[in-house]
């Protein structure tokens, strides 16, 4: 049995591919796994880090403003068309699903044109523009927000399912994460991160709050910045703070996201799709902050059925200050009934079992590949 999974880009993409993948091997141990991306991207580090083997191609998004750049795009769409008709003739799977992220296009198309069973997942309720494209050529399309469906047109084919997660991410043992962790269990933890790639405006918030907070005896501040900010916000941090004390630690990137999330009791985020999933899955209480700057402002709808359901607050860039964040926080801290029923509520919209539908629905190409 023989499987690639085409991801690419941004953890989003990345991780409920590897989700997806680790389910088939629960299943399919002697499972062949192959999955393709781009050079020089995040899954070329994380994919193989999860036991998988990565080939690349070459791919590039389109440009909607700067439309000259598009020559290379047109060049890199030929060429990865071509690499990946060549890798998928060779690896000869069974199935080719795509999760998001340009270099699934050539990836899926080819497949499809070869006669390969072929299926995509949407993690956003605002589809993106490759899987819109891809839907009228797969045979399965998973969704996690039933309002994705409208974009897709067509009845037949379509799943909600949810947000495929790793299993790490279903399991909260805070205690024992924070013992593993070193971080004191009285004291208020707090998850900072703005995705895979990190978030200007919530650095920038961070900055400021880990200045009023450096030294705090009732606070602990976890804090993911993003590989390509590291450097800059060390910077910040230095002229600003000085030397940063115990309660405080800063990351550039965080793999081992599901331990820092069960051991954390308030996040601090964007609000994509496959973030909410965790957070929820995980149960834990959040203070959302969605970009404004993003196709159909779905961030912010996201964010809304949280903050609408009691298990997260809502602040939007423009009314973001770290006075307002601390004061959320230490409400949270000096009210544990406050903060347990935020949680209950995260939890109760929890849905852990998309990676398990999937691998339903797909069962019929896998067991026939055998």
């Amino acid at each position: 049995m023989k499987i690639i999974l085409s991801c690419g880009g941004t953890g989003g993409h990345i991780y409920p591919a590897l989700a997806i993948a680790d389910e088939i091997r629960a299943h399919h141990p002697e499972a062949q796994i192959l999955f393709i991306g781009t050079h020089r991207a995040l899954e070329n580090e994380v994919i193989p880090a999860h036991g998988y083997d990565i080939m690349n191609i070459s791919a590039s998004g389109f440009h909607r403003r700067e439309i000259w750049k598009n020559a290379k795009t047109l060049k890199d769409t030929l060429e990865g068309a071509s690499q990946a008709k060549k890798i998928i003739r060779e690896f000869r799977p069974d199935l080719v699903m795509g999760t998001g992220g340009y270099v699934c296009g050539p990836v899926v198309r080819a497949a499809h044109k070869m006669g390969i069973p072929t299926a995509i997942h949407e993690q956003n309720a605002f589809p993106g523009m490759t899987n819109k494209m891809l839907s009228k050529y797969v045979d399965k399309i998973f969704i996690s927000f039933e309002e994705a469906k409208k974009y897709f047109r067509r009845e037949e084919g379509v799943f909600l399912v949810g947000n495929p997660l790793r299993k790490g991410f279903v399991v909260n043992e805070r205690a024992a994460m924070r013992e593993k962790l070193g971080l004191d269990p009285s004291r208020l933890t707090v998850l900072c991160f703005g995705g895979s790639l990190g978030a200007m405006k919530i650095n920038e918030l961070m900055v400021r709050l880990i200045g009023n907070l450096n030294g705090a005896e009732d606070i602990d501040i976890l804090f993911a910045t993003g590989k390509r900010f590291y450097d800059g916000v060390r910077e910040e941090l230095a002229e600003r703070t000085g030397e940063l004390k115990g309660n405080i630690r800063v990351f550039e990137y965080l793999d081992n996201m599901p331990e820092y999330m069960a051991a954390s009791d308030v996040i601090i985020s964007r609000a994509g799709a496959l973030t909410l999933a965790e957070i929820t899955a995980c149960g834990k209480a959040a203070i959302l902050i969605p970009s404004p700057y993003v196709t159909g402002n779905h961030l912010y709808h996201n964010a809304r059925v949280l903050a609408d359901r009691g298990a997260a607050e809502l602040i939007e860039e423009k009314d973001l200050t770290d006075e307002a964040v601390t004061a959320i926080l230490y409400r949270l801290k000096n009210d544990p009934q406050a903060l347990a029923e935020m949680e209950a509520k995260s939890r109760s919209l929890a849905r852990t079992d998309a990676a398990e539908k999937i691998y339903g629905e797909l069962k019929e190409y896998l067991v026939s590949g055998q």
